[in-house]
């Protein structure tokens, strides 16, 4: 397992490698937390790269929710994506959760402009699907802050599944 001692002692290129898809298609979040090297824990490290996506333009928040795929969508997806929704199930959807899924997203992404996110590690399809139907009740800005957060938990999960506690 990688430790945070590798990280620290990584050149730019092997940080770089190191943190690829900790945030979905944005690897400029790493790149600019960087500068906080050598981190004292991966919560410091965390900590870093969630100032960076908070103090970025309201466009690159954007950007950052839109890297992300669609939950239930069979399309590419980064592999860390791939793990994360098949342990919710959401690559076995039968074809009727699939239509389902299908038309949430819709008039998710008509209502926001942006994709569903959600934390799905320790949830089922159920719950996912009912989460969505929740928060798709929300105003923009209130769900455009949810998705940060919800961007923030998955990439702690995913440090901690590559750097351990």
């Amino acid at each position: 397992m990688l430790t945070i001692k590798n990280l620290n002692e990584a050149t730019h290129e092997q940080y770089m490698t190191l943190l690829e898809g900790i945030f979905e298609h944005s690897p400029w979040i790493a790149g600019k937390a960087e500068y906080a090297k050598p981190f004292s824990s991966l919560e410091q490290l965390h900590q870093e790269m969630v100032a960076v996506v908070k103090s970025s333009s309201l466009e690159q928040k954007l950007s950052l929710i839109k890297a992300h795929p669609n939950l239930g969508d069979r399309v590419a997806m980064t592999k860390d994506s791939v793990k994360e929704q098949e342990g919710a199930g959401l690559q076995d959807l039968t074809p009727e959760e699939y239509e389902r899924f299908l038309s949430m997203n819709q008039r998710y992404m008509e209502k926001f402009n942006f994709p569903f996110i959600l934390a799905v590690h320790g949830k089922n399809k159920h719950q996912i699907y009912e989460a969505m139907k929740t928060r798709i009740e929300n105003t923009g800005e209130k769900e455009f802050e949810s998705a940060l957060l919800e961007i923030y938990k998955i990439a702690k999960l995913r440090l901690t599944q590559r750097f351990g506690n």
